[in-house]
């Protein structure tokens, strides 16, 4: 409008209504070629759905005893707990839905096109930590670290102590699951600055060092009210 007044010649309008009329046709002319496009379009468009579309797709799902699921094509894991169970998948654009029964078990972040795998070692370990030699051949070896600091360890071990090295990292990760992964990562992160084989002992050790948060003590105010009764009793003798 501030362009279109001066191109009017004058700011000055007879009736309110020419004033509104001159704002509807500002509005509408900027529109129109849109609208042609708009209407060649509507010819090529293809009629509406009958029905409402579903939010999302639903598919049953039976973990393996690998505790793994496969869903459109991509792995996830999932709790050792729920190995044989048959899930409902709820496959939303973003998350994935998992349901024992009626009951929500379980939400993981959906993985988008093919043969991609989503592996959280909390799952797997206690498994793991009965069968370490398992660990060599898993086929998701590489989701099993956590962070380049459990990678880091796991390198120094095979080259230190190869025999040893799977048992160990095993249960490196296990104390990770049970306790902090932050804690057994700064552990690591310790021990290779000092040069130090990451076994199992040496993180556990330095886990028990930290020493943990101080919890604040809080204590119940005391609160005394004979001064309000004192004032209500002052008040209702002067009234």
């Amino acid at each position: 409008p501030a362009r279109a007044l001066p191109a009017r010649g004058s700011r000055d309008f007879a009736a309110r209504a020419s004033y509104v009329a001159c704002l509807q046709e500002l509005a509408r002319t900027p529109t129109q070629p849109r609208q042609l496009r708009w209407t060649t379009e509507q010819d090529t468009l293809s009629p509406l759905p009958a029905t409402p579309l579903h939010p999302c797709r639903e598919l049953p799902v039976t973990v393996t005893r690998f505790s793994t699921i496969r869903v459109l094509h991509n792995t996830y894991s999932v709790p050792s707990r729920l190995i044989g169970v048959t899930l409902t998948v709820r496959v939303r654009a973003e998350t994935l839905e998992l349901y024992v029964g009626t009951t929500l078990t379980l939400t993981l972040p959906r993985l988008h096109g093919r043969f991609g795998a989503h592996i959280d070692y909390r799952h797997l370990i206690w498994s793991l930590v009965r069968k370490p030699g398992a660990f060599a051949q898993y086929r998701f070896r590489d989701e099993l670290f956590p962070t380049t600091a459990f990678r880091v360890a796991y390198d120094t071990l095979v080259a230190q102590q190869p025999s040893r090295a799977d048992k160990e990292y095993v249960r490196v990760l296990h104390l990770a699951a049970a306790t902090s992964e932050a804690d057994v990562a700064a552990a690591l992160a310790l021990l290779a600055e000092s040069g130090s084989t990451p076994t199992f002992d040496a993180v556990r050790e330095l886990v028990r060092s930290v020493e943990p948060p101080t919890v604040p003590q809080v204590t119940t105010p005391q609160f005394d009210f004979q001064a309000y009764d004192d004032l209500l009793e002052r008040r209702c003798v002067g009234a």
